[in-house]
C-alpha cells in the first residue's frame, strides 16, 4: 500500500485511504478554490511540524507558551484529506463562458422563486461550497434543475419539499483565469449525471 495514503501511529490506526466522495463524481473545483486548498494544506503542514515540535519537547518554554493546538494526529487527518481532494481535483475555469447566458459549473446566477423571492447562487465544486454566502455544490438539487438552462428559462426544482417552478433572471461569470502551468479542465459543461 502506498504510504502516502497510510499514516502509520503507536496505537496502529490507519487514516482512511481517501476522502468520501459519491460514487462516480468528478470533483470539480475552479482555480481560486484550488489554491484556496492549497494555502490551507501549506498552512496545516507548518502547524504540524510545530505541533510535533512541542511533542517532542514539552519542557521546551518557546513551545510550551503556545496555546494548545489540534494534535498532530488531527492535522495529519486534515493534510491527507486536502492532499487526497487536491490530487483529485479536475481544475474547470468558469471565465470561459464569460459573456455567455447559459448556466454552467462556476456560473452566478440570479433567480425568482414563485414567491417571487430573488436569489442569487454561484455554483461551485464540493470543496468550495458556503451555502451561507450563495456558494452550492453543483450536485445540489438547485444547481442540479439551473445547469443548462439560459437567462430568461424557467426550470424546475425537485426537493423533498415537492416541486417549484425557478426563473432564472442573469447569469454571469468571471473573467478567465490565464495561467500557462494550470491547465483548466472543462467538464464540457453539461449535465452531469
Amino acid at each position: 500500500m502506498n504510504k502516502a495514503f497510510v499514516k502509520e501511529t503507536g496505537d496502529n490506526e490507519a487514516l482512511p485511504l481517501l476522502p468520501e466522495m459519491p460514487s462516480g463524481v468528478r470533483n470539480y473545483i475552479t482555480l481560486a478554490g484550488y489554491r484556496h486548498l492549497q494555502s490551507e494544506l501549506q498552512r496545516l503542514m507548518n502547524e504540524a511540524q510545530s505541533a510535533a515540535v512541542r511533542e517532542e519537547n514539552p519542557d521546551n518554554a518557546t513551545f510550551s507558551e503556545m496555546s494548545p493546538e489540534r494534535t498532530v494526529r488531527e492535522i495529519e487527518q486534515r493534510i491527507h484529506y486536502l492532499q487526497a481532494r487536491l490530487e483529485m481535483a479536475e481544475i474547470v475555469d468558469p471565465g470561459v463562458h464569460a459573456g455567455e447566458e447559459q448556466i454552467f459549473f462556476g456560473a452566478n446566477v440570479t433567480y425568482q422563486h414563485e414567491s417571487g423571492e430573488q436569489q442569487s447562487v454561484t455554483i461551485v465544486g464540493l470543496d468550495e461550497l458556503d451555502p451561507a454566502n450563495g456558494r452550492i455544490s453543483w450536485l445540489s438539487p438547485v444547481a442540479q434543475s439551473l445547469l443548462g438552462a439560459y437567462a430568461g428559462d424557467e426550470v424546475t426544482l425537485e426537493s423533498p419539499a415537492g416541486k417549484e417552478v425557478l426563473k432564472v433572471l442573469a447569469v454571469h461569470y468571471p473573467t478567465p483565469n490565464i495561467e500557462p502551468d494550470m491547465a483548466a479542465a472543462s467538464p464540457d459543461d453539461k449535465k452531469t449525471e
